[in-house]
């Protein structure tokens, strides 16, 4: 059975949260600004701020543990906020959209002390990306394993998001470093979603005989999370330019082909995946992503500047919160939601303040 799609037509005032759009192949319906009409969009708890460039996080009980795009870690226990160094094998690119991204501690944190890594970096001139196993220590982070290097980047369209995965694997995101066609390419690693065992090798059980490759024909995938029946739902930034927008909700398959670069939106081509939501023309930048204690995809927005939540249901989303500028990742723990903002990032209008780790108060589904 062939996806349902949607377009977003945006309310000239995204101020709250909101009723999902109907069902329906390239059904027009608005993001409501409140799912329950008159209700207020929840309030917030600031639990750290001047953040620089963060970009992931991730929990060890109630310890914090954010990536900040130049090179650093920032360690939050309670109130008290440590900045620890992060020791490469090789430098860290910090520019454009590349630096120390994605992040994820590992299983068995507490006693290994251990978690993964993508980080930029430039090799024989070529911006690069790696995934590495990095080790806390009293002194900060090392990297104490490569598990893989090479992967294409470029100034813009690094994907970079990291997760372990139901089944206990490593999920890496790519993006098609401005080379759209490598996205199509099942010899580049570029314009994917990969899955690692977590000591670098590959699953027998990949879709592509000893391939890291999970998932094909993204662009720019940002955020990955699975629901409580193991179902894996990535979000994606659309084309830029004319036609612009149709950034992406997708349930991710294994073997999966998502169409980037030759379908966008509502078009179809034959082995190829349509999208479970599309944005139209409007761009919103999704990034991290997590599901609610409901089955609802939350999803942190960039150039949208807000939290959106998706509804498998009924494919349609929602604005959950606003008015607190770009945000880069959402993580859900014992119920409660965790945003990062990202307005030091050169694109957004940063306060004083920013950036800041913010604690929902009075989320509601």
């Amino acid at each position: 059975m062939k996806s349902k799609t949607m377009v977003i037509v945006m309310l000239l005032a995204l101020t709250a949260w909101g009723l999902s759009a109907c069902e329906g192949k390239a059904t027009t319906a608005p993001i409501e600004e409140n799912g329950n009409r008159g209700e207020s969009q929840p309030g917030f708890t600031v639990l750290a701020e001047k953040l620089k460039v963060p970009w992931a996080l991730d929990f060890d009980k109630d310890t914090a543990y954010i990536t900040e795009r130049g090179g650093t870690i920032v360690k939050l226990e309670g109130k008290k906020l440590t900045r620890e160094t992060v020791e490469l094998s090789k430098p860290l690119f910090a520019e454009g959209e590349g630096g120390l991204l994605g992040f994820a501690l590992a299983a068995d944190f507490p006693k290994s002390k251990r978690a993964y890594a993508y980080h930029t970096y430039k090799e024989n001139d070529a911006v690069v990306n790696r995934v590495v196993v990095l080790e806390h220590t009293s002194k900060g982070w090392k990297e104490v394993q490569s598990l893989l290097e090479g992967i294409p980047g470029y100034f813009n369209h690094n994907g970079g998001r990291i997760a372990l995965g139901p089944d206990g694997k490593l999920y890496v995101t790519t993006g098609d470093s401005d080379h759209p066609e490598l996205a199509q390419d099942l010899n580049s690693l570029a314009g994917k979603i990969l899955r690692l065992n977590v000591d670098g090798s590959v699953p027998k059980d990949n879709p592509f005989p000893g391939s890291y490759v999970y998932s094909y024909g993204h662009r720019n995938p940002q955020g990955i999370a699975w629901n409580k029946a193991g179902e894996m739902y990535s979000t994606e930034h659309g084309p830029s330019g004319d036609p612009g927008g149709h950034d992406e909700v997708n349930r991710i398959i294994a073997g999966g082909n998502y169409g980037w670069p030759d379908i966008i939106g509502d078009a179809e081509k034959e082995g190829m995946i349509v999208p479970l939501y599309h944005t139209g023309d409007i761009a919103l930048a999704p990034s991290g992503a997590a599901f609610d204690d409901n089955g609802k995809l939350l999803f942190a927005v960039l150039r949208g500047e807000g939290l959106y939540r998706f509804d498998p249901q009924t494919n349609g989303v929602v604005q959950v919160l606003s008015g607190q500028g770009r945000m880069r990742d959402v993580k859900v723990k014992d119920g409660q939601v965790y945003i990062l903002t990202n307005n030091t990032d050169g694109r957004g209008t940063p306060s004083k303040e920013d950036d800041r780790l913010l604690l929902l108060e009075g989320y509601k589904d």
